[in-house]
């Protein structure tokens, strides 16, 4: 039985996908976030190893928690794409036993497991870093290539997506922005429930002189919730809006009628 690299695991989770949730933090990241609360997923050295069958008896565990809730087990990371292998033979297993399954991605993984993990898999958390790629390098040490592609790929994906951004002050707090995360998104919109924007914190900063690490974005602030909310709400309307538009494009030209410029 294959097995995985594991961080670590949350029984009780309730932000990382719908419902009473169990994730799975696996190990490994090909992204440097300079803001990353858990710079110690990021190597895949010193990790724990999980087989499918420890995954399933933990979820087991938890059923009745899902079955009240709505809820199921995630994997999150690091970035659980990087061990494409091990996820699908472990969300294969965990819909052999009918429990939900959610994936939390920066869209950075092995490319060539995508079509198998979306045929097994009922919800994707989508973090977008940044929606320039100087910008976007600068923060994760990554271009955009990665996002972009997994972006065109999520076209054959048939479950729901939930965007997230991690809002930074003097970075990615303008309209424009947002108008850049909502042009991005656009090809996979209808897919899109909602985009949660996650207010930038320090949260984790002590794990960084743990790791004898520096934190590059020590005299960053920490962005306000409550402005972090109004971009949310902003940012919703106009993806509700943009939707509208195309399902009354979609009726016309179904009608037989054409649209003129």
């Amino acid at each position: 039985m294959r097995t995985g690299k594991l961080h670590s695991i949350e029984t009780m989770g309730l932000v990382d996908g719908p419902g009473i949730r169990t994730v799975f933090f696996l190990q490994g990241c090909p992204l440097k976030c300079q803001y990353c609360h858990n710079p110690d997923s990021q190597s895949f050295m010193g990790s724990n190893e999980i087989t499918v069958e420890d995954v399933v008896q933990t979820a087991r565990r938890y059923r009745e928690y899902y079955q009240v809730t709505g809820g199921g087990v995630t994997f999150s990371g690091g970035e659980p794409l990087m061990q494409g292998a091990f996820l699908v033979e472990a969300l294969a297993a965990l819909k052999a036993e009918g429990i939900s399954t959610c994936i939390d991605t920066s869209g950075y993984g092995q490319s060539h497991y995508y079509e198998a993990i979306f045929k097994l898999t009922d919800h994707l958390l989508v973090d977008i870093k940044h929606t320039r790629n100087d910008a976007h390098k600068v923060l994760t040490g990554r271009d955009m290539t990665g996002i972009r592609h997994f972006i065109k790929a999520l076209r054959s994906f048939e479950g729901t997506i939930t965007i997230r951004h991690v809002m930074v002050p003097g970075s990615t707090d303008r309209p424009e922005i947002m108008a850049e995360l909502l042009a991005m998104i656009e090809p996979i919109q209808k897919k899109v429930d909602k985009i949660d924007i996650l207010p930038y914190h320090k949260a984790g900063v002590e794990k960084y002189s743990q790791l004898n690490l520096s934190y590059t974005f020590e005299s960053v602030p920490e962005m306000s919730p409550e402005r972090a909310a109004e971009f949310e709400r902003s940012i919703n309307e106009a993806l509700r809006a943009s939707k509208e538009r195309a399902a009354e494009v979609t009726v016309i030209e179904g009608n037989g009628y054409q649209l003129s410029a």
